[in-house]
């Protein structure tokens, strides 16, 4: 196979690429946060299937306390991309259109139907509200979109954006974005 073939984006085999520091601890962060999510999908499917629950309140609250644990992982690593990587990337490639473009819309999807999912739960907690399962899987399909967009889109940036970044950032912005993302730990 030619490594060089367009299905890699013209930057090599993304596996094959020795990435700079920064740009290797965002793919690392990966594994972690696509368990994090297989795990809250996984659930998802399962109370979605079931006709053996008998508390829908408890399914959400479950699910609220892996969500909350998903959130503070995804956030710093979120804020990483967005403040530091993306804004290096678009002087090189602009923001309207291509691939940052793609990758924010893609940030703001999750963080809103994250952010919608938490607001849901704290108003039935607030209100002591008795949810039914359709109640429960309407809110559900927030994580469903979540889940889908963010395994799209980290497969996205290891085998598109971080490549694409490891190429045409200079030696000098590399240890700049090293020394940016030291500076938000």
């Amino acid at each position: 196979m030619n490594h060089n073939s367009p299905c890699f984006g013209g930057f090599g085999n993304p596996k094959e690429i020795n990435y700079c520091a920064p740009l290797q601890q965002l793919i690392d962060e990966h594994p972690s946060l696509l368990a994090k999510m297989a795990e809250f999908n996984q659930l998802v499917l399962s109370y979605e299937s079931s006709n053996s629950v008998e508390d829908w309140n408890d399914a959400i609250n479950n699910l609220h306390l892996k969500i909350t644990a998903f959130i503070e992982e995804l956030e710093p690593h979120s804020d990483r991309e967005e403040d530091i990587l993306f804004e290096m990337m678009v002087k090189y490639i602009g923001r309207e259109g291509g691939p940052i473009a793609v990758m924010e819309y893609e940030h703001n999807t999750a963080k809103l139907n994250l952010k919608e999912f938490m607001d849901k739960v704290e108003s039935i907690k607030n209100e002591k509200k008795i949810i039914t399962k359709d109640e429960a899987l309407t809110i559900f399909r927030h994580l469903k979109i979540v889940y889908m967009t963010l395994t799209d889109h980290f497969m996205k940036e290891e085998n598109i954006l971080f490549p694409m970044a490891e190429q045409m950032l200079s030696d000098d912005e590399k240890i700049e974005l090293s020394n940016k993302f030291a500076q938000l730990v």
